[in-house]
């Protein structure tokens, strides 16, 4: 995909222009050339669609069907008359197998403690409780384990999808369609964003931010990483995770020293190898992660970020992917999107565990002011901002009426 370049700073006025006209210009000509359907993973075609859920389907059977599609989540669909399905969407959330599989553990951790289990297999122990396998997609809408629905099409921008990542916090990817409820093609992926965004390196108005310092920016220092000693148990470890979602830094308890990070994506291992989860009450994350990393460096030939379903067993990651905070952003988001890791963890000279950065975050550094962004995008976003309809007023964005 050919990089769009700033305009040029001068005009037939002279060379004097505003720099905040400057970049504000900049950075809508970036927008206003990058479609959605540019990103990678998004409206491409695909052998397999997209998977669905119906509202009704049971934990039991959402966990075998994404398993067997290779699948990392589907779309919640709700079934409506064909006379009403023009004015109501079929389509009304997302759901992750991260998610399932987290809360279905944290369900039977609960339970074991009033009747021993003596499954060998997640999948075995899971149908001996019915109360939990049957339960409805539907009801994990109470818990918040849905993502909403917000889906781009294909004429959308870079912009929009940016938007949404900064503004819903529950969001980790964007359902990609033709048009309204036309079945999903693709997903935008928080990763794809930033590879896009790496793309422009070496433009002026991505540079000017890029190559600042992590340091300065807000994330590095008011995120608090989560930590858990590395003799902890697997179990303990998990339901941790199921908590944070980002990732989990496994440290030495007597160093304090990073030796590996437990993110969502490591839950699959517990269902394709059964004595991970057997074992999981007795075995320390440390074993864990040695595991794991075995089990990466044998992998070959799993699906990259470029395809436009999502899968389980994606590229190959980094055992725990590092940054100082005299890297810049740019050295951060590179790190991110070579290793396809939910977070890098911010270190000091000793391997101690300071702080933690995520797609998220990098994506809210190029977002509106409104957002969680130390840097002042007022200037930068006006032109987009008003081409949207809104405006800012005292941090919050606001739709002119």
């Amino acid at each position: 995909m050919a990089t769009v370049a700033a305009p040029a700073a001068g005009g037939s006025g002279g060379a004097t222009t505003a720099s905040g006209e400057y970049w504000s210009e900049a950075l809508k000509s970036f927008l206003d050339h990058i479609p959605v359907s540019s990103l990678s993973g998004a409206l491409r075609p695909s052998p397999s669609p997209a998977l669905e859920l119906n509202l009704d389907a049971c934990v039991l059977d959402a966990i075998g069907s994404m398993r067997r599609a290779n699948a990392s989540g589907s779309v919640i669909v709700d079934e409506v008359h064909r006379s009403l399905s023009k004015f109501v969407d079929r389509d009304i959330g997302y759901v992750d197998f991260p998610s399932l599989v987290l809360w279905a553990l944290e369900e039977l951790d609960r339970v074991s403690i009033e009747r021993q289990d003596k499954s060998s297999d997640f999948l075995s122990s899971l149908k001996l409780h019915p109360q939990i396998a049957e339960t409805k997609i539907s009801w994990l809408a109470k818990l918040f384990l849905w993502e909403p629905f917000f889906p781009v099409r294909s004429h959308d921008t870079l912009f929009h999808a940016m938007l949404l990542f900064s503004k819903h916090h529950r969001l980790n990817v964007i359902p990609a369609v033709e048009s309204v409820n036309s079945s999903v093609d693709g997903f935008v992926t928080q990763n794809a964003v930033m590879e896009l965004l790496l793309q422009s390196s070496g433009l002026e108005w991505l540079d000017k931010i890029a190559d600042k310092q992590l340091s300065e920016f807000r994330f590095a220092n008011a995120s608090k990483p989560v930590l858990v000693y590395s003799d902890e148990t697997l179990a303990y470890t998990f339901r941790v995770l199921s908590k944070e979602k980002t990732g989990v830094a496994v440290i030495d308890r007597k160093t304090r020293r990073l030796i590996g990070m437990i993110q969502c994506s490591d839950v699959y291992l517990l269902l394709d190898d059964s004595s991970l989860f057997s074992n999981r009450k007795i075995m320390s994350a440390e074993e864990f992660i040695l595991l794991k990393n075995k089990d990466e460096k044998s992998r070959t030939g799993h699906s990259s970020e470029s395809d436009s379903i999502p899968s389980l067993r994606s590229r190959v990651q980094q055992p725990v992917v590092t940054n100082r905070r005299s890297d810049t952003l740019k050295q951060a988001m590179e790190n991110l999107a070579a290793s396809g890791s939910s977070c890098s963890f911010i270190v000091d000279e000793q391997g101690h565990v300071e702080g933690i950065v995520t797609p998220r975050d990098v994506i809210s550094v190029f977002s509106p002011p409104c957002m969680d962004s130390r840097i002042d995008g007022g200037t930068f976003f006006s032109a987009a901002l008003e081409q949207a309809g809104c405006r800012v007023e005292n941090g919050q964005m606001i739709r002119n009426s």
